[in-house]
């Protein structure tokens, strides 16, 4: 008798809940009102609790900023952040002077390795209409050899992350982005060099689906060790298998099984992570992710007396001109321009 692939089912708030190798998933959707010229929200901030907004009010959030909604200058170490913006713009600026503006289906691969600073702003662009903002961030852990890598950036732009399309029997398509992975023989952009997905053998996936209403579909199946979870945060319902799934739940799944996915009444999206345990101690405190106690509080010390090459930035919480575009300025003076 076959069991479900079903591990377990949890509904969702903001923070998502994964495993090893993943440290952290957040899924952002604030509906922001019209730019203010300055790039922050055409709204009152009264009642807000600046530095600290994490309270949805009127559809959005200020998060840390206290003109500009995002996070102004802070530090990381030892893992990776892969930060997915569906829908509008991240103004991304950091302790190595590297920055970049990304949005609308870009995704940036961050290795914060031995440690920097970064800042992650939401420039409010639009002065005539709204400016709705959907990403999702993942935190990949790094194994202990690569804890002390090299700080480093890659851009996935939208037009360069492969998209599969597979009709099902009646016709209907599912649609899926490959941010990480492959499926057949489509293979999604190389990560960051020293990113635990760079090795295959690790089966890292970071996928982002589309299902039409009613289409069906069946997720390809990989080593048993493997960690995989689906989030369905948007659509009516889907089946997995035969078990009813609501929006804004998580599904984990057996890695090893081919599971079958049926779209409800709407179009159904889906976000999926999965890959190989690290199967490593993980010490995290606060935005610093290692194997020991020890090592976290060197990293303290660390930033203490570094600043991980202090702030070269007039703004902790630094945004570009509204018409800068989408660019990206590299540690090695690589520039790109979209």
């Amino acid at each position: 008798m076959e069991t479900s692939p079903i591990i377990a089912v949890v509904p969702l708030n903001f923070q998502w809940p994964v495993l090893d190798p993943f440290i952290f998933c957040a899924h952002h959707n604030d509906h922001y009102p019209r730019g203010n010229g300055e790039m922050g929200p055409a709204a009152s901030l009264e009642g807000r609790r600046l530095g600290e907004d994490f309270v949805v009010k009127d559809g959005w959030r200020m998060y840390h900023g206290e003109s500009v909604p995002g996070f102004p200058a802070h530090p990381h170490r030892g893992f990776e952040t892969v930060t997915v913006v569906m829908q509008g713009f991240v103004d991304h600026s950091d302790s190595h002077k590297q920055a970049g503006r990304y949005g609308n289906g870009d995704v940036q691969w961050m290795t914060a390795g031995s440690g920097l600073q970064h800042s992650e702003m939401f420039p409010l662009l639009n002065e005539d209409k709204e400016n709705p903002l959907e990403l999702f961030q993942v935190w990949l852990n790094l194994p202990r050899e690569k804890k002390m890598a090299p700080p480093y950036f890659k851009m996935l732009w939208a037009d360069e992350i492969p998209v599969v399309t597979i009709k099902d029997e009646t016709g209907l398509k599912t649609e899926i982005n490959l941010i990480a992975g492959s499926i057949g023989d489509v293979q999604a952009p190389a990560p960051a060099p020293d990113s635990w997905a760079a090795n295959p053998e690790n089966e890292v996936a970071i996928w982002t689906i589309k299902m039409e209403p009613g289409a069906v579909w069946e997720i390809p199946k990989v080593s048993e060790n493997a960690f995989r979870v689906i989030f369905f945060y948007r659509g009516a319902s889907i089946l997995v298998e035969d078990t009813s799934v609501n929006e804004y739940t998580a599904v984990q799944l057996k890695a090893d099984s081919f599971v079958k996915i049926t779209a409800g009444e709407t179009d159904c999206f889906i976000f999926l992570l999965q890959g190989m345990p690290i199967n490593e101690p993980v010490y995290q405190y606060g935005p610093f992710v290692m194997n020991t106690k020890a090592e976290i509080t060197k990293a303290f010390v660390d930033f203490d007396q570094t600043q991980f090459g202090g702030w070269p930035w007039e703004r902790r919480d630094n945004v570009f001109p509204k018409d800068a575009g989408r660019f990206a300025e590299h540690i090695d003076g690589r520039k790109e321009i979209k």
